[in-house]
Formats: structure tokens, C-alpha cells, sequence
């Protein structure tokens, strides 16, 4: 799979890692709802590092369609509200 980091890039990704990746989302997700900034934080980064430490990145200049995109780093809760699905940022 895909997932792009807005900003960053593209990483390719095995689906075997998404189990790892729904955890944190899952704890992202009970962050916003409970309003948690600091956590909100500190688990959008251990998300996004798990994204480049299981993944391949693609070339700058490679146009993949991006089957997942998340949140820049700095991107605030509300503007991650705005992007969430039911689901969380992750489907399943």
C-alpha cells in the first residue's frame, strides 16, 4: 500500500505493518475525542515514525496514487478532525 505523508513524501508499505499502524491510530483517535493535546502529539509522531521506519520511501518524483494520506507533523487537531473517517485516519 501506499500512504503519503502530507508534506513529506510517499512510503510503500506491506499490509502485514497496518496492525501495527491501526493501534496508534486507535490511540490517536481517543486523544482527539477526549481533547489530549499532548497525547495527540506524541502518538500522530509515533504514527507518522512508524510509517518511515516500516516503509520504503518512493522517489520525489514518483506519482503513485496514495491508497492512505496522512496528517503533516504540525498539522493541528482540528485540521486532523477534519480528515478523520469513522474509522480513524486508518480504515479497519
Amino acid at each position: 500500500m501506499i500512504v503519503r505523508i502530507m508534506g513529506e513524501g510517499q512510503w510503500k508499505l506491506a499490509d502485514s505493518h497496518f496492525a501495527e499502524l491501526n493501534v496508534l491510530d486507535d490511540e490517536l483517535l481517543d486523544e482527539m475525542e477526549s481533547g489530549d493535546e499532548e497525547g495527540f502529539r506524541r502518538t500522530l509522531g509515533a504514527l507518522l515514525d512508524a510509517v518511515r521506519r516500516l516503509g520504503s520511501p518512493l522517489p520525489d518524483d514518483a506519482l503513485e496514487p496514495s491508497e492512505l494520506i496522512l496528517p503533516a507533523p504540525e498539522a493541528s487537531l482540528a485540521e486532523v478532525r477534519a480528515m478523520l473517517s469513522d474509522d480513524g485516519l486508518i480504515p479497519g
